[in-house]
């Protein structure tokens, strides 16, 4: 099967490409920043952001997945942050979903977020498919409006869009907030997570890549929308537990109450990381089990044991 990424270059991609390849796919690449296009390289924005260009060769691809976007920015400095997301999550994956259509290609899998979602949920009642969506910050409101144009597409052309809403993945040098974490323990840094009796919903790297390469072929999958997880929900003092053990090291913990944590963090402009860390976000996975019939190939324990391993202390 002819199979182009985008984003090629990032966490998820990289080893996507890699596994595809394994299978005896054929897979084009385009970056996650960069495209290298007569010789000139072009920021990706560049090019997926203008109207739909009939000079790209799609070389018969059959299926895109399409990881490229504008993620989550620290320290924000755009003056119209929502904007920004729009030009290159909104826009630019209509365009390029647009050129995919007129090039022939059958399927099209966008990676979206579990923020379309929302950011919490309530103790015992994970996210479905079916739930009201609640996207809490730009770029959720920049993936939701992208899955809605993609949807507006697969109806109007025929394309078949695949949606798939991950919640944070882990894994083989996992960036951001993981990647830190794991850092942190390793070098035995105390962390006032003790008595966190929260229940969040991850995904092992290889678990998502697992789906995605589903989402590829099967039938049912067609213009669905997926919420996909490792199927085991844990605590975050779990987590570090489950981190710690898979590292070879004893976690430095002990106890501050929640609403203390919270306090601090609001006072330090982090409330947001700590809602992350001490709040629920449950995920409901049924519908992947029952309409594709797939299951995560990969326990929380051996995901963590593959994800620390090959993060640098």
């Amino acid at each position: 099967m002819k199979i182009l990424v985008t984003g090629y270059n990032g966490f998820i991609g990289s080893s996507l490409c890699e596994k595809l390849r394994d299978q005896g796919n054929i897979v084009f690449n385009l970056p996650r920043t960069l495209i290298k296009q007569d010789n000139i390289k072009k920021p990706l924005s560049t090019y997926i952001d203008k109207e739909p260009d009939e000079s790209f060769n799609f070389q018969n691809v059959e299926c895109i997945v399409h990881l490229a976007a504008r993620v989550h920015v620290m320290k924000e400095v755009a003056g119209n942050p929502l904007a920004e997301f729009r030009k290159v999550n909104v826009e630019g994956s209509l365009n390029l979903a647009q050129q995919a259509m007129r090039a022939g290609v059958k399927r099209f899998i966008f990676i979206s977020s579990i923020g379309v979602n929302g950011v919490t949920t309530a103790p015992g009642k994970a996210f479905s498919e079916k739930d009201k969506v609640n996207p809490h910050n730009a770029y959720a409101i920049s993936k939701w409006e992208a899955e809605q144009g993609l949807m507006n597409i697969a109806a109007e052309t025929g394309l078949e869009v695949v949606i798939i809403r991950p919640p944070l993945v882990y894994g083989h040098n996992a960036p951001g907030n993981f990647g830190s974490l794991v850092k942190a323990i390793k070098r035995g840094i105390p962390l006032p997570l003790k008595n966190i009796n929260n229940q969040r919903s991850f995904i092992a790297l290889d678990n998502l890549i697992d789906f995605i390469i589903t989402c590829t072929t099967h039938p049912n999958a067609e213009n669905q929308t997926f919420l996909v997880s490792d199927g085991e929900d844990i605590s975050t003092t779990e987590l570090i537990r489950g981190i710690a053990n898979a590292a070879g090291v004893s976690p430095r913990l002990f106890p501050i109450p929640t609403w203390a944590l919270q306090m601090g963090g609001n006072l330090l402009g982090k409330g947001d990381a700590v809602q992350r860390l001490c709040g629920n976000l449950q995920v409901d996975i049924s519908k992947a089990r029952d309409l594709l019939g797939w299951t995560p190939p990969i326990s929380v324990e051996e995901g963590l044991k593959r994800a620390v391993g090959n993060v640098e202390k």
